[in-house]
């Protein structure tokens, strides 16, 4: 009975922490990208996609670019860069879309 004990608390154990890795993190400051001048110009508009990996203090540590028009996306990864989150236990990653 004591191993059954067992690995129901390791799988409930592990289902928490998965539950937790898929909540997003709340974002405390958010910069809005610059729309840059030769886009206005070509009327470019459209989404950005981003991969970000957030540090446990809530500062961006990586931003790799996954989609979207490439001069567009120049502008979002110099944004987001500087988007805060609420701290956490652990790093965290997400998926996040940029609109011009």
């Amino acid at each position: 009975m004591t191993k059954i004990k067992h690995i129901v608390f390791w799988i409930a154990l592990l289902a928490s922490t998965v539950y937790a890795a898929e909540r997003a993190r709340e974002i405390v400051y958010r910069e809005d990208p610059q729309y840059p001048e030769i886009a206005k110009k070509m009327a470019l508009h459209g989404t950005v996609k981003l991969r970000i990996w957030i540090k446990p203090d809530g500062s961006v540590r990586r931003v790799d670019y996954l989609g979207g028009h490439p001069l567009l996306a120049e502008w979002a990864l110099k944004a987001v860069k500087n988007w805060k989150y609420v701290s956490a236990n652990q790093e965290s990653d997400m998926i996040v879309e940029i609109k011009f």
